[in-house]
């Protein structure tokens, strides 16, 4: 993948790896799909783990003690700092 992102560890969270803790930092979307992450906890500045992401199929993320199932358009548009 070629970072087209200015910070060299922001990725769309569809490329985050199994394990990882990333922090949202933007939601690429139009109002809706914002207003919808927003009411999940899915907020910027949020920290999150990956806890799967096989390449296919929802990518399951935890956050604030929950798990999350997230389809891979939506994680498409969710820009993300990795921490580790």
């Amino acid at each position: 993948m070629i970072n087209n992102y200015p910070k060299k560890n922001l990725i769309p969270l569809d490329y985050a790896q199994v394990n990882f803790r990333v922090r949202i930092v933007s939601i690429e979307g139009g109002y809706g799909i914002r207003q919808r992450l927003y009411e999940m906890g899915l907020t910027p500045g949020t920290e999150i783990i990956v806890i799967s992401n096989n390449g296919r199929g929802p990518i399951l993320v935890s956050t604030r003690g929950i798990t999350l199932a997230i389809g891979r358009g939506v994680a498409r548009k969710i820009l993300v700092e990795v921490n580790s």
